[in-house]
């Protein structure tokens, strides 16, 4: 603690930022790692592990579901969102690879973020309310009726959608984790080992600052756009037919926009403890606004305060996890940098809707950092979503229950609609005791309504 605070008043008396990038501690430097020049002088740490598929024939890769994908996305403007689903929309459960079954058309009606404010404020000019009639007389002719609404956007998707099974002994898919703030592609090791074993090519780049990347020295190296077009280079680097996005927190992110730019190359999506469908904007009144020399001084207590917010349980085992992971071991100046450049605008609700992807949902019902309001809000906004909630786990559930984790993106790799049942009827009895088994097997699982 004391040479925190002597190295963070050298830092304001000489002007120097400290060390951007802390060395990793690693037994095996060079088991499975790569370093990928994305920009001159611009280096990322890339663990790459591509395992040997035996000689088998992936006829079976090629075979899928194909879902039709047509919404009609209107944005008001008094800041309703009515999504119209008029395509295929799967409900199913993530769970012994249960199939899905066909939803009817449906409408989806919610209000804009940016809107709540707005629209709980009261009417400046409220209609009284109609006064009965007295006994004996005719009632008023009703009011006209309203002009409909114009809308201020509309977007139209109409695709169709391949959604097969994606096994490890396919060589056409390959596995992309991409972790947040102040981590580290160490925080998937049980993943990455897992889903290594299985046979999957998994592949996952430590963020500039982070981990082994190089970390500039500018401000302008950590915003979005920057950390977005890094995993851009990457990407296009690794991808492979069929590619599965996994996300942490902020990393959520950038597979959101990888997926809504290469919709042919990206499969599924897996988004953990990521929040809601709303546009990024630094927040003005945050702790990480002060200077880094500031932070630097205060780093015990922010390191302390992450493990605290980001474990159910701050136990011996959390502190290990926290060094091996080594997450939570950037600067003060890329961590600064890194919360003051969550600038996106274009994320918005109607960028999220227009994803077509099957995305899973995993939320640690102890996380302190993100609300499960937000992810069930992210459930109604997007197409084919699934939310799945870990009742022992944190924002960092992908430590602390590794094997619930690796379970459920497994089973969500494998799965894969059944479509054959799209023409069949249920009788309500069926629906019913199908609805209360499911219900009474899987109490946790959310799935979406759409």
């Amino acid at each position: 603690m004391l040479t925190s605070i002597t190295e963070g008043i050298l830092c304001c008396l000489t002007g120097k930022t400290a060390n951007l990038v802390l060395p990793l501690e690693s037994s095996e430097p060079s088991d499975g790692f790569e370093y990928v020049e994305v920009k001159p002088g611009r280096v990322l740490r890339v663990r790459h592990i591509v395992p040997e598929h035996s000689p088998i024939s992936n006829n079976d890769g090629d075979s899928g579901s194909i879902v039709h994908c047509k919404r009609k996305i209107t944005v008001y403007r008094n800041g309703q969102l009515v999504i119209e689903n008029l395509g295929d929309v799967l409900h199913s459960e993530i769970l012994q690879c249960q199939d899905g079954d066909l939803e009817p058309c449906s409408t989806v009606e919610v209000e804009l973020a940016d809107y709540k404010d707005i629209a709980s404020s009261p009417d400046p000019n409220p209609v009284p309310p109609p006064v009965p009639p007295p006994p004996g007389e005719h009632k008023p002719a009703p009011p006209p009726r309203r002009r409909r609404r114009k809308p201020k956007r509309t977007v139209l998707i109409d695709s169709k959608r391949m959604i097969s099974s994606c096994k490890g002994t396919h060589s056409d898919v390959a596995l992309f984790f991409v972790h947040g703030v102040g981590g580290s592609l160490d925080i998937w090791s049980s993943q990455l080992d897992f889903f290594s074993r299985l046979g999957y090519e998994v592949i996952a780049p430590d963020l500039a600052g982070h981990g082994a990347s190089t970390a500039p020295q500018i401000a302008a190296a950590y915003t979005f756009y920057a950390l977005a077009e890094d995993l851009r280079a990457i990407f296009k680097r690794y991808a492979r037919k069929r590619n599965i996005l996994i996300g942490h927190s902020y990393g959520v992110s950038f597979c959101t926009f990888l997926a809504h730019e290469y919709p042919d190359l990206v499969h599924k999506v897996v988004m953990i403890n990521g929040g809601g469908p709303t546009a990024l904007e630094p927040s003005l009144c945050s702790i990480f606004q002060l200077p880094s020399c500031v932070l630097h001084c205060l780093s015990p207590c922010l390191a302390w305060s992450f493990l605290k917010a980001g474990f159910a349980r701050q136990g011996a085992k959390e502190k290990q996890l926290l060094k091996q992971g080594n997450a939570f071991n950037v600067s003060p100046f890329v961590l600064r940098a890194m919360m003051s450049g969550q600038y996106w605008p274009e994320g918005d609700e109607v960028y999220h809707a227009e994803l077509t992807v099957p995305i899973l949902l995993v939320h640690g019902m102890c996380d302190k950092f993100v609300p499960m309001d937000e992810d069930q809000r992210m459930a109604e906004i997007l197409l084919f979503a699934f939310l799945k909630v870990i009742e022992e786990g944190s924002h960092m559930v992908m430590m602390e229950c590794p094997e619930t984790v690796n379970t459920l993106l497994h089973e969500f790799f494998l799965w894969e609609p059944d479509m054959s049942r799209k023409g069949s009827s249920k009788t309500d009895t069926e629906k019913a005791i199908a609805a209360s088994d499911t219900l009474h097997t899987l109490k946790n699982s959310k799935p979406v309504n759409k």
